[in-house]
């Protein structure tokens, strides 16, 4: 299955439970992988790093990004449900 990154309409990618999902403005990632010491982990490692690679490649390529895309979410990582709570 071929993968074009930011193009609209293109494929929607499944690696074991994890999930690419591509958008003309953003590309989704979503789900869990677990790579594991064996045959299965290394064929899915090295198709998520192609599309990772793929990904990377097409923004490289883009003459004029922006600091942040309008829509874009502001917050990086979501903090934990519990992170305000003390349990020492």
């Amino acid at each position: 299955m071929t993968f074009f990154p930011f193009e609209e309409g293109s494929a929607r990618l499944q690696i074991d439970d994890l999930a690419i999902e591509n958008g003309a403005e953003c590309i989704a990632v979503s789900g869990r992988l677990e790579i594991r010491r064996d045959r299965i982990g290394l064929q899915d490692i090295h198709a998520l790093k192609a599309h990772i690679d793929a990904i990377a490649r097409e923004l490289e390529g883009s003459a004029h990004l922006p600091d942040r895309a309008r829509g874009a979410r502001q917050g990086g990582v979501m903090p934990g449900p519990f992170a305000d709570r003390n349990c020492a």
